[in-house]
C-alpha cells in the first residue's frame, strides 16, 4: 500500500498517471509543486498542518516525494477544488490513518460530499442558462433596441 494510499485511500492511479509524468521519486518541493499544481509554499503549509505526512528528506535536507504522495496530493487538490474543507479532509485522512475499520465511514463521507458537488453543478447549471437568457436578451436589445423595454424576467 501507497503511502498516500494509507492516508487518504485508494483511487485511481492509472487515470492520475496518464493525466501527468510523475517520476517514481520526486527530488524536490519545486518538482512537487509543478507535477501538482500548487505552489511550494501550499505544500509546506499543508504539511505543516497535517494534512499531509511530511516528505522525506535528503542528505542535503531537501524534500523528497514518492509519486504516491504526489498522487495523493493531486487527489487532495481534487477535493480542495469540489469545496471541501482543510479540516474535512484532514478527518478523513484520520480516518484513513486507522485503516479498514473506517471504510464505512470513509464512504459516507465522499458520497456526502459527491451529493454535494452534484448539487453544486446544478446551482451552476441554472445560473449559466440564466446568464445565457440574459445574453440574448443583449443581443435582441442591441439589434432591435427598444428604449422603453425594461422587462428583465429570468423566466422563459
Amino acid at each position: 500500500m501507497g503511502i498516500m494510499e494509507k492516508y487518504l485511500g485508494k483511487f485511481d492511479t492509472e487515470e492520475l498517471h496518464d493525466m501527468h509524468d510523475i517520476p517514481d521519486i520526486v527530488t524536490s518541493i519545486r518538482e512537487a509543486a509543478l507535477h501538482t499544481g500548487l505552489t511550494e509554499d501550499t505544500i509546506r503549509y499543508y504539511e505543516k498542518v497535517g494534512l499531509l505526512p511530511y516528505a522525506e528528506r535528503k542528505t542535503n535536507g531537501h524534500r523528497q516525494y514518492s509519486k504516491d504522495q504526489i498522487l495523493g496530493i493531486i487527489f487532495l487538490t481534487r477535493l480542495k477544488a469540489t469545496g471541501m474543507t482543510i479540516e474535512q479532509m484532514k478527518h478523513y485522512r484520520e480516518l484513513s490513518e486507522q485503516g479498514a475499520d473506517t471504510l464505512a465511514t470513509r464512504y459516507a463521507i465522499l458520497e456526502e460530499h459527491q451529493r454535494k458537488i452534484q448539487q453544486d453543478i446544478a446551482n451552476l447549471h441554472e445560473t449559466s442558462e440564466i446568464i445565457a437568457y440574459k445574453l440574448q436578451h443583449y443581443r435582441e436589445l442591441s439589434e432591435h433596441p427598444d428604449l422603453e423595454d425594461t422587462n428583465c424576467d429570468t423566466q422563459h
